[in-house]
């Protein structure tokens, strides 16, 4: 079960989101030329019978499992039973119609929420279930957990080569910048172009601005998914170990401030007014820094900073946002 030749069949469940449409350009860049992509409406991920008969059909040799009901704090606390139910069917139809397939390496993306809320800082895949979580996204971590155990149960019990990748807080042009919904990062810049459309002299930011966080470009996150998928045998299968999680870290071993956060993206956008913190408002984690150095080890860095990456991000979408 070697690495995907660039002839392979290659299914990409999500490939409409933020990071499955960052991998689908990165694989295309790559030369890869069997891209195998259903949008919803196509293939309903949470339809057992449909999944179970796209697979038969269609025999995809490698899977990258990215399709997911994502989104920020207050979707999650508004709609818990979804954010579980959802994601926890959608993986376990995946997971399980890529066994029956015979599907010879899978990909499964997960969250760094997945990690106890005040573990130790910077992170590492083995402090997964050694303390409680966050509640806000309690029900997404812990569907997203029942993702990596499946993978391990089914890599210890059929011999599979499921691997799961923990990202880091994404972004990029594809991303979701509904205020109601969204992440830190794309709801900072359309709050920001909003201040800066209406000539505002104050922009708010939620919270005190100290917590720390870690963010990466969505595209670094489909090359560093390349390329563990195109590892050799030795080094993909050293990540499949039956006595712990087949777990890593996806990020950059770099973190800001959220006031850190907020001044570079006014600097982007060219906001020079003043930064209002609404203590009122939660903080969260006070540090969230994934380790990477599973990943660094194995030759992989991410290569677009933050600055870089917000610039492409604002290049990307100022105009949907001109239009408003």
């Amino acid at each position: 079960m070697s690495a995907p030749p660039r002839d392979a069949r290659i299914y990409i469940a999500g490939h409409r989101g933020l990071v499955g449409s960052a991998l689908q350009r990165g694989l295309e860049e790559q030369g890869f030329t069997r891209l195998i992509v259903r949008s919803h409406a196509e293939l309903d991920l949470t339809d057992q019978a449909a999944v179970s008969r796209f697979f038969a059909t269609e025999q995809p040799e490698y899977v990258f499992l990215a399709a997911a009901k994502v989104g920020g704090i207050l979707a999650n606390d508004t709609y818990p039973a979804d954010f579980f139910r959802e994601n926890l069917v959608i993986q376990s139809n995946v997971i399980e119609a890529s066994h029956a397939a015979g599907v010879k390496r899978l990909l499964f993306l997960g969250s760094s929420c997945i990690y106890p809320k005040n573990a130790p800082q910077p992170i590492r895949e083995e402090y997964l279930l050694t303390g409680p979580l966050e509640p806000t996204n309690r029900p997404y971590a812990i569907a997203k957990i029942a993702g990596i155990e499946q993978c391990w149960s089914y890599n210890r019990q059929f011999g599979t080569q499921y691997l799961a990748a923990m990202p880091t807080n994404l972004y990029g042009p594809g991303d979701n910048f509904d205020l109601n919904n969204s992440h830190v990062l794309p709801a900072l810049i359309r709050k920001t172009a909003e201040a800066q459309r209406a000539g505002r002299e104050e922009l708010i930011v939620w919270g005190s601005g100290t917590p720390r966080r870690e963010f990466l470009y969505s595209e670094d996150l489909a090359a560093a998914c390349i390329f563990l998928m195109l590892l050799d045998e030795t080094r993909f299968r050293s990540l499949l170990l039956d006595d712990v999680p087949p777990l890593i870290n996806i990020g950059t071993g770099e973190d800001v401030t959220i006031r850190e956060l907020a001044e570079t993206i006014c600097r982007v956008l060219g906001f020079e007014g003043r930064l209002i913190f609404d203590t009122s408002k939660p903080d969260g984690t006070p540090r969230k820094l994934l380790d990477v150095t599973r990943l660094h080890d194995l030759g992989w860095k991410h290569t677009i900073n933050l600055e870089q990456g917000i610039r492409l991000t604002w290049n990307a979408v100022q105009s949907q946002f001109a239009a408003q």
